[in-house]
């Protein structure tokens, strides 16, 4: 199974504030839900509960020592029991979404990474995602989105996968 994180970081790596994302992009939202649709989703617990329900279409496994009792949702003591719930479900890929720390634990075991790259530097960031070596990832894809009515930025999406 393939293990890829997906995610939107600002100029420095920025991914939120107050458990929230630092902006709107429809377009980055419509990636998100294409790529992810049909798969497992692995999220820590704030991921959950800024998000507040199970995505719909996927298998969604919280990371968390707290019971979550809500239909839907499997839940994981760490996040190689996630993982391992995730390839029980003969799933081909895997998505981590998020947040700091489940990213943090995740970077050496992913095979892909998805990533929103949001043209923009966000001060009021909390949390962020770990420093990337990019000499150890190839890109495969690539995109470029501009600044409209439903993209509060400029941005550009980029797929990768390890050397």
């Amino acid at each position: 199974m393939i293990v890829s994180i997906i995610a939107a970081i600002g100029q420095n790596n920025e991914l939120g504030a107050n458990n929230k994302l630092l902006w709107r992009l429809s377009d980055d939202l419509k990636l998100f839900k294409q790529l992810t649709l049909g798969h497992c989703i692995i999220m820590g617990r704030k991921t959950f509960e800024s998000i507040g329900k199970p995505l719909p279409g996927r298998i969604n496994i919280v990371v968390t020592t707290s019971r979550i009792e809500i239909e839907g949702i499997y839940t994981a003591i760490d996040l190689n029991h996630a993982i391992e719930m995730a390839r029980e479900t003969g799933e081909k890929e895997a998505f981590i979404i998020g947040g700091g720390q489940i990213y943090s634990y995740s970077m050496d075991l992913a095979d892909k990474l998805y990533l929103t790259h949001v043209k923009a530097d966000f001060p009021e960031a909390e949390v962020f995602l770990p420093a990337i070596d990019f000499d150890e990832w190839k890109t495969i894809d690539s995109k470029s989105y501009i600044q409209d009515e439903k993209n509060e930025y400029d941005f550009e999406f980029k797929a990768y996968v390890r050397k």
